[in-house]
């Protein structure tokens, strides 16, 4: 390898450390490699990152990425891959010895850097991150080099032979925008162009050619991938659909390394890239594991990205997270949906939007003799007109459309088969591969070439969509055809509501791909249920709000200047109520429709209070309508009928009351490029309070951010981004502390410290209210409950008066409770009986008499170090009857 010439440049990046950038043409076996060498302040060594990018661009695709990790304290190489940018030689697509033998050469060189940290001589500390071609340059590079030591590929591919050649597929229109993004056949390796043309032309692999690409693909070095991996993957995405991502998690953690899996809304065929969140999760991977910073949150060990249903402020669509701390596959929960043929009447194409043919009588549309779970259907000469699902190029509007309800869709009368279950009881959520047993027959000994997919059917049946745009090939050749075998469907992540309908349609063409020429016809019997994977581990967070719906300070002020100007008509503020002055809060007749709606309700008619000292559960399940209560109590929204008082003064937006009130409702909006402490400082001036009443190392000490306070945001997980907002909220120590789902992001020690900030807040006469899903942690803090659903009270009262428990109390304590101490408790007065929990930190105690008031009073003062006294008997029991109760 010889260094040729660089030069240096300085940029900024919004207040950030200045970063200076190196360009350089280095040279690998002779082919130029245009390189940018990205470094911030300071002499201290630092650890390496390596980013590669996308097919068809260059290392200027990047540099933004890179800047931002250069300005958090990262030693930073881009390179345009060879064939691509200023590089020389030919695309090879990531051979061992032409790209992959590349990124060795670049760690070589970094291994002589003296601003980079090295493991050993000639070994830098260095990880490798990059999106779909770079992405899996990542894998191959860490199957590849030993000294590579943490990657985070972006929706990228396992085994390209099977991304490009499905189940024995050609996937005809991707492998061409393949070629031509690549600048043509030219532009490649000669063995790829000829396998290229060769497979064109016959519309099927061969085995030369799935060897070729298998040998390139990071699934060949399966077994030598032993590093930390965050797997991000897109969901809409019919290049690199989800299972390429499945089998990295699997082949990566049977290594015996740490692995996240990341499902992102976008994809291949667009959507939302996620970029800002995508980019801080890879930031806070490498923290973890090539910082070695330990207190670094890397975030669940699955999470999916969900888009369904609308802001009842402003319209706009919801995306929210849904996490679990085990990685689910792409089976696990599966749930049987019974099936029917319905066939497809001539003249009937499925396209949403319109009304499909009755469903047939058993017998139409089937093979003579056959049954009504048997379909006969045609594979057409030359194999057109071809049905549509995913159209690379245009396919990221439409499968982005289709998570909101909305897509393209088509199938051919004649030309598919179609299998349909009854109207759901109950909602569904699929997150995996469904999968279903059929018999699949082609004429004349033919190979039977199928597309499968799912769509989900409106109650009426007018309406359907597919789920990310995504079909499934399939090639069964004639010793599979005659009998059971079983056939996996697209992986996505889609919500199958009540009432709705599953239709499995096998289609004989599709347009992404190649289908056989000849004429066909092929008959498919269903052999079972649709199997479909429900994650059941998988918990959804509440939707996170947008940066601007909390604005910062000057944003405020533009907009009340805009209102002083174009004098807007106010509504006269009602004069306080002395009555109410000691009553945190009291909500009367409480109502508010959704944007546009004319009769559907976000809130309707609801009515409650709550007294000092108090610490109020806010639960109601998704939809009920508590963020919208919440809004309208700190004055982000306003009502459309009936009352809020904070303290007898009637809430309006700006209403000096406020400043009594501390607020965390679905997270806080910061400036990225500051680090947390100056977030809260400069948040605290906007309130022109005095500074020392901010009460701020209070705050701090309750977050436990610790030495994250000196860093920019930016960099902060999704978990240290919450703590950061808990303590933004609690700045000041306000009267009333309103906290919505406090403890996403939170692991347990962290779960439970924010128990025991509640409790003792309320003890010291301020009141809190908490809107929760998390029923245990309810159950154990609040003392007073308001329990909503589609808007409405359920009920509202104490925890112990709904859970209708008032014998069994839980008592939880902040030390193990001895044996003495536990016997002293049982024989007070009033005491039936009192006996240790399992782990020692409780007691469960059984009233005789006694009130839990009592109950208190005597545990105080025995000097029990009290956390939470709750009823023994599961809220969440209560919760799910109430529920049920109001749903009837």
């Amino acid at each position: 390898m010889l260094v040729g010439g660089g030069t240096w440049t300085a940029v900024a990046d919004d207040g950030s450390p200045a970063v200076q950038r190196e360009d350089r043409m280095l040279r690998m076996d002779g082919v130029p490699i245009d390189t940018s060498f990205f470094t911030s302040g300071g002499s201290g060594k630092r650890p390496a990152v390596l980013i590669g990018h996308g097919f068809g661009g260059s290392k200027n695709d990047v540099r933004a990425q890179a800047e931002k990790l250069a300005a958090d304290g990262y030693a930073v190489l881009t390179w345009s891959a060879r064939g691509f940018g200023r590089s020389g030689g030919k695309i090879s697509l990531n051979d061992p010895q032409g790209e992959v033998k590349d990124v060795s050469g670049l760690i070589d060189w970094l291994a002589e850097r003296p601003e980079v940290e090295l493991d050993g001589k000639g070994d830098p500390r260095v990880g490798l991150t990059g999106a779909s071609y770079g992405g899996a340059v990542s894998l191959l590079a860490a199957g590849h080099d030993r000294r590579v030591d943490a990657i985070a590929p972006v929706i990228t591919y396992w085994n390209l032979a099977d991304a490009l050649f499905p189940d024995g597929v050609f996937k005809k229109l991707w492998a061409g925008i393949f070629i031509t993004s690549g600048g043509g056949c030219e532009k490649f390796e000669q063995r790829l162009c000829a396998m290229y043309e060769r497979v064109a032309v016959s519309g099927k692999p061969d085995p030369a050619a799935i060897d070729l690409l298998t040998e390139r693909s990071p699934s060949a070095v399966a077994d030598r991938i032993e590093v930390p991996s965050l797997i991000l993957q897109g969901q809409s995405d019919s290049l690199f659909p989800l299972g390429h991502a499945d089998a990295m998690q699997k082949a990566i953690s049977a290594n015996g390394a740490p692995v996240s899996v990341d499902w992102i809304a976008g994809g291949h065929d667009g959507g939302d890239s996620e970029t800002a969140r995508v980019e801080g999760r890879v930031g806070s991977w490498f923290d973890r594991y090539l910082k070695e910073e330990t207190g670094t949150d890397t975030g669940p060990a699955f999470r999916v990205t969900r888009t369904g249903g609308f802001d009842s402020t402003d319209g706009a669509a919801m995306k929210r997270g849904a996490t679990s701390d085990t990685y689910p596959g792409l089976r696990s929960g599966g749930r049987e949906i019974p099936l029917r043929a319905t066939g497809a009447a001539p003249g009937d194409a499925t396209v949403p939007g319109t009304a499909p043919g009755e469903a047939t009588a058993p017998g139409k549309n089937t093979a003579p003799g056959a049954s009504d779970s048997t379909e006969t259907f045609r594979n057409p000469a030359g194999a057109a007109p071809p049905a549509i699902s995913a159209v690379p190029g245009i396919g990221g509007g439409i499968s982005q459309l289709s998570s909101l309800g909305v897509g393209l869709s088509l199938d051919f009368p004649g030309q598919y088969a179609r299998f349909e279950s009854a109207p759901l009881a109950t909602s569904v959520h699929v997150t995996g591969t469904p999968t279903v047993r059929v018999n699949v027959k082609a004429t004349e000994g033919r190979d039977a070439v199928l597309f499968g997919k799912v769509y989900d059917v409106s109650p009426d049946g007018r309406q359907q969509r597919l789920p990310s745009q995504l079909v499934a090939p399939y090639r069964i050749t004639p010793d599979q055809q005659g009998k059971p075998i079983e056939l996996a469907l697209p992986a996505v992540d889609h919500e199958f509501d009540a009432g709705h309908r599953m239709r499995l349609v096998f289609s004989a063409t599709d347009l992404g791909y190649a289908s056989p020429a000849e004429p066909a016809t092929y008959t498919v019997t269903a052999d079972g249920p649709l199997t479909v994977p429900t994650a059941p581990a998988v918990t959804t967070a509440a939707a996170t709000l947008p940066w601007w719906t909390w604005g910062l300070p000057a944003a405020a002020l533009v907009i009340a200047a805009a209102l002083l100007i174009t004098a807007r008509r106010r509504t006269a503020t009602p004069a306080p109520d002395p009555e109410l002055a000691d009553v945190p809060l009291r909500i009367t007749g409480l109502s508010k429709k959704y944007a546009k709606s004319v009769d559907r309700y976000a809130v309707r008619e609801l009515s409650f209070h709550v007294e000092k000292g108090q610490v109020l559960g806010l639960l109601g399940p998704n939809g009920a309508g508590k963020t919208t209560t919440l809004r309208m109590l700190m004055g982000l929204i306003t009502p459309d009928e009936g009352e809020i008082r904070v303290f007898g003064q009637a809430i309006r937006p700006g209403a000096p009351v406020l400043s009594r009130v501390g607020a965390f409702v679905e997270g806080a909006g910061f400036l990225p490029h500051l680090s947390g402490r100056a977030n809260l400082d400069l948040y605290w001036q906007a309130t022109g309070r005095p500074a020392e009443d901010a009460r701020i190392d209070e705050a701090l000490e309750i977050a436990g951010l610790g030495d994250a306070l000196a860093r920019a945001v930016r960099t902060y997980s999704q978990g240290m981004r919450q703590r950061l907002a808990i303590a933004q909220a609690m700045l000041g120590m306000p009267d009333l502390l309103i906290l919505d789902e406090p403890t996403n992001g939170l692991d347990p020690p962290q779960i439970r410290e924010m128990r025991d900030v509640m409790i003792r807040y309320a003890a010291g006469g301020r009141t809190v209210i908490v809107s929760s899903h998390l029923l245990s942690e309810v159950e154990q803090s609040c003392t007073h409950l308001v329990v909503m659903d589609r808007g409405r009270l359920v009920q509202a009262g104490p925890v112990a008066e709904i859970t209708g428990s008032g014998d069994m109390i839980l008592v939880t304590t902040a030390e193990e409770v001895s044996e003495p101490l536990a016997e002293k408790v049982a024989a007070l007065p009033g005491i039936g009986s009192a006996v240790r929990t399992d782990d020692g930190r409780g007691l469960l105690v059984r009233l005789d008499g006694a009130t839990t008031a009592r109950l208190v009073a005597d545990l105080v003062r025995l000097d029990v170090p009290v956390t939470g006294v709750g009823p023994h008997r599961r809220l969440e029991d209560a919760f799910l009857t109430l529920i049920s109760g109001g749903a009837a």
